[in-house]
């Protein structure tokens, strides 16, 4: 069987530059590579990165979708030790927090390109999830 390896996630956008910029901000990761249409963000710990492209059609996804809506194809989950810091810093840097919110330890956000991602509270060390 031949081996396959997933090497990166890559989010579409309207102006990947400014995208990438929020979430090199929001992660605290690097731009390691930036094109025209095309900008990848570096995991620090080595593990896999964002990247984003340039979609001169795209349509900003729904959260959440209604019949008819836009619907998002996926979105990303990031653990937090610190949920209303998280929210706080995400907001600061552009995105806004959704009006729907299916669970209290989970908070749905939107960044700057209506992609929702999740912020929600990490287990502590030790502690089985």
């Amino acid at each position: 069987m031949a081996r396959l390896t997933l090497t990166g996630i890559n989010l579409d956008a309207p102006d990947p530059h400014a995208l990438a910029a929020f979430y090199a901000a929001l992660l605290d990761w690097e731009i390691a590579r930036a094109e025209e249409d095309d900008v990848y963000l570096r995991a620090p710990d080595g593990g896999r990165g964002l990247s984003f492209q340039r979609e001169t059609a795209y349509r900003q996804p729904t959260w959440p979708a209604g019949s008819g809506d836009q619907q998002m194809m996926m979105h990303l989950e990031v653990a937090v030790d610190d949920l209303p810091a998280a929210v706080a810093h995400a907001v600061s840097l552009g995105a806004t927090v959704a009006d729907f919110q299916p669970q209290d330890d989970v908070r749905v956000c939107l960044d700057p390109a209506g992609h929702p991602f999740c912020l929600y509270l990490s287990e502590p060390a030790g502690e089985p999830g």
